[in-house]
């Protein structure tokens, strides 16, 4: 039995549609996509840039299509047009009559006639008349939620937060696709040797500025390099690995890793313990444990325990005043990830960060027990919202007078950046993820 093909455009829009109808997440069907259709080559590429440049860009493309569209049309359609005018608007390697064509084509092959020539005349017409202009917008607010595809209400909020300037630089950035970074294992090899093994291999990286261990990749997917195959690297963000060093972890220590899937910051950690300490790495999935541990033995490092658990029960588990330093690397909005995933910005609420803070609070509650009088905990999320930021280790310092703001010990070039005992980073700092990192001592 032959597969069946779809070529990119078909292929993305597929993906374009199962995300807003069924809130899939696109990096995963992105893959699975990719696979199941067998796209290669160019086709790979340019499926991934219209499918995510779409995305990221939904909201502006809406504005532009409005004054085009007379009534409201099948969320199929919206997709295939959306998609076109991304094409048409972003890219200058494709010729707008061939993009034309390919959504015509698309659109009778899913819809029929009238479908095909309504997507025809409203490329055509934009093409005519051109796109409306985001001055028409005067709310500074609006145009820039507009102009950067974001929601109004969460470009109001950073704004409120962070003032207008640091937002507009956030909202731009996150329309920059990241790159695709890796820490190097230093239990194996060093960063010169790895990196002279993926240029022999074709590759093109550069080191980090921001992180000893951590390479950039210019050109190529790391994934596929001997160096990842034979445990050199691991793929993770810069801010990701500045969390081990806010542990500040010292050889025999037992740590404890509450939210540990995929297990970057687990396997992070048993590198910088050298197999003379523990790591003990919860999750509440068993299939995401497995991930935590199949990570740790292609690494090839030793001592990290996984087990599957609510860390919101970890004291059932544990012995009080067990661990040296505790990791909660806690859910979170994920608002500092909307580079790698843009669809999460149109489903996020004010109910879910607040509802994400409860979770974190109770997580903190929990295992703050747990740690050792002078021991260190680190909380830590891939968000860049005040509330489940700062408010939760604020909340969870009144809530806990046996605990103190401790030093957040911070690669040399990050150091500067620390408020007393935390650190936000946002994406257009250095080009990594969004992130929070915070530091607190138990008290003896």
């Amino acid at each position: 039995m032959t597969k069946a093909r779809k070529n990119a455009r078909e292929a993305a829009l597929e993906l374009l549609d199962s995300v807003e109808k069924n809130q899939s997440y696109s990096n995963l069907l992105l893959n699975h996509l990719i696979n199941k259709y067998e796209i290669k080559g160019p086709d790979v590429g340019l499926l991934t840039e219209i499918t995510y440049g779409t995305l990221q860009r939904k909201l502006t493309l809406d504005f532009y299509l409005a004054p085009f569209l007379q009534k409201k049309v099948e969320r199929w359609v919206k997709n295939l047009l959306r998609l076109s005018l991304y094409q048409m608007v972003y890219l200058d390697k494709i010729p707008d009559r061939a993009i034309i064509f390919e959504a015509v084509e698309l659109a009778k092959k899913r819809g029929h006639r009238g479908i095909s020539g309504m997507v025809n005349g409203v490329l055509r017409a934009i093409q005519r008349k051109g796109l409306p202009s985001l001055s028409e917008l005067k709310d500074p607010i609006e145009r820039l939620a507009v102009s950067t595809s974001h929601p109004q209400w969460l470009v109001k909020r950073w704004v409120e937060q962070f003032g207008f300037e640091k937002t507009e630089k956030m909202c731009e950035a996150n329309l920059i696709p990241s790159l695709q970074t890796a820490r190097v294992n230093f239990t194996k090899i060093s960063r010169e040797e790895v990196m002279e093994m993926l240029v022999a291999e074709g590759y093109q990286v550069e080191s980090s500025p921001i992180i000893p261990e951590a390479i950039r990749s210019l050109k190529g997917n790391l994934v596929h390099s001997s160096a990842f195959q034979k445990g050199f690297i691991t793929i993770q963000d810069e801010s990701s690995m500045s969390v081990a060093y806010a542990l500040d972890i010292k050889d025999g220590q037992h740590i404890l890793d509450c939210c540990a899937a995929p297990g970057g910051k687990t396997t992070h950690i048993a590198e910088k313990l050298r197999s003379s300490g523990t790591v003990t790495a919860l999750d509440l999935h068993p299939h995401k444990v497995k991930l935590i541990k199949e990570n740790a033995n292609r690494l090839g490092v030793k001592g990290i325990e996984t087990i599957a658990m609510d860390s919101r029960h970890a004291s059932e588990h544990f012995q009080k005043e067990s661990f040296d330093r505790i990791l909660v690397d806690a859910p979170c909005s994920g608002l500092g990830v909307l580079r790698r995933k843009p669809d999460i910005k149109y489903t996020k609420s004010i109910d879910d960060i607040q509802a994400l803070q409860r979770i974190q609070l109770d997580i903190l509650n929990e295992v703050s027990e747990l740690l050792k009088p002078d021991g260190v905990l680190v909380f830590s999320t891939c968000t860049v919202d005040k509330e489940e930021n700062l408010g939760t280790i604020e909340t969870f310092l009144k809530q806990h007078p046996n605990f103190e703001p401790h030093p957040l010990h911070m690669p040399q070039v990050l150091q500067s950046s620390v408020e007393d005992y935390r650190l936000q980073i946002f994406p257009q700092d250095f080009g990594g993820d969004g992130f929070f990192i915070s530091s607190v001592r138990k008290k003896h």
